[in-house]
């Protein structure tokens, strides 16, 4: 076999069509209809590469697209498209599709791309196992002893068993990095890790984005969803926030954990689920029960194993391994050449309590790179806050009276904020956080450099 390929097209013969093709070549295929069967289907049949339809009724190609690549990031998705629907087309390579295929289309053309797009798919398993075989994580998980060896030891023994985990941390301690981690180092690594802020989810919509609803379930269900348990099927689902879940969900949450099954919204069909629990909060879930907010038989469920990530203020010997990291990565994603920075900086960040933990750190070496026009991070790049003391919000190097020097810092400026909101396909709140301004600050400099609207 030559691999999996999943079909998604509204159009029966379409469908018929290019399984026969694909099935001659000695592809394994699977066929469905609309978007919502080939969310399903991405995370039951585990397919190499995906052929969709952008035309369908319901959900269309690229909204299945999105919701497919939100749990399985690395998923290869070619979109097919109406003649003359080029603009669609790119739009869909930005959201994340591998290519696109034009109707009405050529046998040997389509066949071309789908082995492309297969090669890029062993391409990829080969760089994963050579990284498995080295040793080095896909995302590091970085520390040097203490507290997080610990963890690592810890997270090393849990992720071969199926026990359910709870881990526990201040915001931006590394908790989703944990259970990725712990889902990496599973039998279960090969299906898919899905995550969900349980904080994030408006009251009306957590039944809905947990268990799915029925075509027809309210008005607007014109077709059937599911949710992220079915999504989750064979693999991890990693609960995140779970002290913010409300208590009448806390209840439907025990019964699926208890009963390994769940119903749709309108549903009376009850649908097998097989997926690994690992949860995470900020919060003292044992003072969340007394004060009833937190259900205490959930607990139990949840609280098979623990782990207690330590906040960075109780590790600062990992600040200067974490701050070559963060200088590493943003320098690819900037384009920048900063290579280390000065011991007195160092000083400074080691000197720092963070409260905000590692996310914290990584916004503001990124804000100190964006600021530094040489090759040498020192204090005066450093957020004012971690000097000791406030500034004005800004990602520019200040006032000066050398022209030259204000000209080079513009340009530096603006470059860093276009390529910014090219990463972020122009969401200008994504943008400021990474940029560690305000949304405001952010439209001003646009508005300034004639970025955007």
């Amino acid at each position: 076999m030559k691999g999996k390929i999943l079909i998604a097209d509204d159009e029966p013969r379409i469908r018929r069509i290019i399984a026969l093709l694909l099935q001659e070549e000695g592809y394994d295929v699977l066929t469905v209809g609309n978007g919502s069967e080939a969310v399903v289907e991405a995370s039951r049949f585990n397919p190499d590469i995906i052929l969709m339809d952008q035309q369908m009724p319901g959900m269309n190609g690229i909204e299945a697209l999105e919701k497919i690549r939100s749990t399985r990031p690395g998923q290869v998705i070619l979109l097919i498209t109406a003649f003359g629907s080029i603009s669609l087309a790119v739009d869909a390579v930005k959201k994340g599709a591998y290519d696109f295929i034009e109707k009405p289309f050529d046998n040997d053309a389509l066949l071309l791309k789908v082995n492309r797009a297969i090669e890029h798919c062993h391409l990829k398993g080969e760089i994963h196992q050579l990284k498995a075989q080295l040793g080095e994580p896909e995302r590091p998980i970085i520390g040097s002893k203490g507290g997080l060896r610990i963890i690592m030891e810890q997270v090393a023994r849990v992720a071969n068993t199926e026990a359910t985990v709870l881990i526990h941390g201040e915001s931006g301690t590394g908790k989703e990095l944990i259970a990725r981690d712990i889902h990496a180092r599973s039998p279960r690594k090969g299906k898919p890790f899905v995550a969900i802020n349980c904080g994030a989810i408006p009251l009306p919509l957590i039944e809905n984005e947990l268990f799915g609803h029925e075509k027809g379930a309210f008005t607007d269900a014109k077709e059937a969803q599911p949710g992220i348990f079915e999504q989750a099927e064979g693999g991890t689902l990693f609960l995140d926030e779970i002290g913010e879940l409300p208590i009448d969900a806390q209840v439907k949450l025990l019964r699926v954990l208890e009963e390994r099954n769940i119903t749709r919204i309108g549903g009376t069909k009850l649908i097998p689920v097989n997926v690994r629990i690992i949860a995470a909060t900020n919060r003292n879930l044992e003072e969340e029960v007394q004060n009833n907010k937190f259900r205490l038989d959930l607990l139990y469920r949840l609280n098979v194993f623990t782990l207690e990530l330590p906040p960075l203020r109780e590790r600062k010997e990992d600040i200067p391994l974490l701050t070559d990291f963060f200088i590493r990565k943003y320098n690819k994603v900037l384009n920048l050449s900063i290579r280390t920075i000065t011991p007195a900086a160092m000083d400074k960040l080691c000197n720092y309590d963070w409260p905000g933990n590692i996310r914290d750190l990584e916004n503001a070496i990124q804000s100190a790179m964006i600021l530094c026009l040489n090759e040498t991070i020192d204090t005066a790049q450093l957020p004012g806050r971690i000097k000791g003391f406030e500034q004005e919000e800004s990602i520019t190097i200040g006032k000066t009276e050398a022209n030259g020097i204000k000209e080079a810092n513009a340009q530096v400026e603006k470059k860093v904020i276009q390529e910014t909101l090219k990463k972020y396909n122009n969401n200008r709140t994504l943008t400021a956080e990474a940029l560690n301004i305000s949304r405001k600050t952010l439209f001003n400099k646009m508005k300034k450099y004639g970025l955007g609207d």
